[in-house]
């Protein structure tokens, strides 16, 4: 994947997904406070992106969360 490009193949989407770092990521959102999660998604279905946004900023911003990000990013 390119690391500055703001668009990427579904394929790159695909490879990215199957990463131990991003199956990792997946099972730490799912034992996260869903009702975050739910709020987010609830607002981005409404147009309210920037409030769905920062949801999602405080959901990631835990150091566990970081961590696997930047695994990604490798």
């Amino acid at each position: 994947m390119q690391k500055n490009s703001q668009e990427f193949s579904m394929e790159e989407a695909v490879r990215l997904a199957q990463t131990p770092a991003a199956q990792q990521l997946l099972a730490t959102l799912r034992d996260t406070d869903q009702a975050q999660l739910r709020k987010a998604a609830d607002m981005a279905s409404t147009g309210d992106y920037k409030a769905a946004t920062q949801i999602v900023k405080q959901v990631l911003s835990t150091p566990e969360m970081q961590a696997l990000l930047k695994k990604m990013e490798e």
